[in-house]
């Protein structure tokens, strides 16, 4: 007897705005890692309100920006796989 293995088929559009989703995060997530290394090796400063605040303190910031977006689009790609998800417009209405 054969098994039978059923595939969800998503959409290769959905696919396409995850990943692109994904790369975006993996991006900021980078970027705010260099910003670290960078400010850390260069010692480097920017003046905020008066006062002077190390490159790195941005760079974690930036980072942990990455991080959170990245775990927003983990959750948000369960919800878009989903087979009963289409775009509405009254998704974006107040409720």
């Amino acid at each position: 007897m054969k098994k039978q293995t059923f595939k969800s088929t998503v959409d290769r559009k959905k696919v396409l705005v995850v990943r692109a989703l994904f790369l975006t995060a993996g991006a900021i997530i980078l970027l705010g890692l260099s910003l670290c290394i960078y400010s850390m090796i260069n010692h480097i400063e920017y003046a905020v309100l008066n006062s002077q605040i190390p490159g790195v303190v941005f760079g974690l910031v930036v980072t942990f920006l990455g991080v959170r977006y990245f775990l927003s689009v983990r959750k948000l790609k369960v919800e878009v796989y989903k087979p009963s998800s289409r775009f509405s417009w009254s998704n974006f209405k107040k409720q």
